[in-house]
């Protein structure tokens, strides 16, 4: 990739965020790999200088680990940041679905319709574009909730947990279980647009609890 191609970004530092960020949630680059900046400048069209500061950035967000000698590489998993995002999510997901079928919008509705068009459960190895799909649909849901530090608060946790995703998908899901999710999927979706925050925090706390994360988490657990 040449130069030219970052030009579209904001800087070259932002367009080697998002590129190693997408290498990093994809898998490409595994958890715990080193980092070969070089290399990896060269692969992706810029200096290194970008570079540097697009892991500084990725650092931030727990996904890269920096050292004094600016040595790098992917964030390993742990079973205590797995157990972590879980109890958040157990917490934080239910009430965002609870907030958005009370406070709704029409354009909220017709975003969270096309979201969830072709959606389908994760399958092993997923792609990006799988995964942005996925989050897309849930990203609409908690931003219907119209509660800003909550919307910010799980979009943060969303790309550290795409990470334990991958890892429960190693392990194949079956059929039932997949179709479960996409029941799930259906029930969040007609609850929060009836108004029922009852029922969307119910479907919600059996989706989180029966999740790819929750796989993860006891799967790390068990291995430590």
């Amino acid at each position: 990739m040449s130069e030219s191609a970052a030009e579209p970004y904001t800087t070259k530092a932002d367009f080697a965020y998002l590129r190693v960020k997408e290498l990093i949630l994809s898998g490409e680059l595994p958890p715990g790999s080193v980092i070969a900046q070089a290399q990896l400048a060269r692969d992706i069209g810029i200096s290194t200088t970008p570079l540097r500061e697009a892991l500084r950035r990725l650092k931030s967000e727990g996904l890269v680990e920096l050292d004094a000698h600016r040595d790098a590489r992917v964030a390993p998993l742990a079973a205590e940041e797995a157990r972590d995002l879980l109890e958040l999510r157990r917490s934080l997901d239910p009430l965002a679905v609870a907030l958005a079928a009370e406070r709704r919008t029409k354009a909220d509705i017709a975003a969270i319709r096309a979201a969830h068009e072709g959606l389908k459960p994760l399958p092993g190895n997923p792609g990006y574009a799988q995964l942005v799909a996925h989050r897309k649909f849930h990203t609409a849901l908690y931003t219907a909730s119209h509660n800003d530090l909550l919307i910010q608060t799980l979009d943060g946790l969303w790309d550290k947990a795409d990470r334990y995703r991958r890892l429960a998908l190693e392990v194949e899901r079956g059929q039932a279980a997949r179709d479960r999710k996409a029941v799930e999927h259906e029930g969040l979706l007609e609850y929060v647009i009836a108004g029922d925050a009852d029922s969307a925090a119910a479907v919600m706390r059996e989706h989180i609890d029966t999740s790819l994360g929750a796989q993860a988490a006891w799967r790390l657990r068990k291995d430590t």
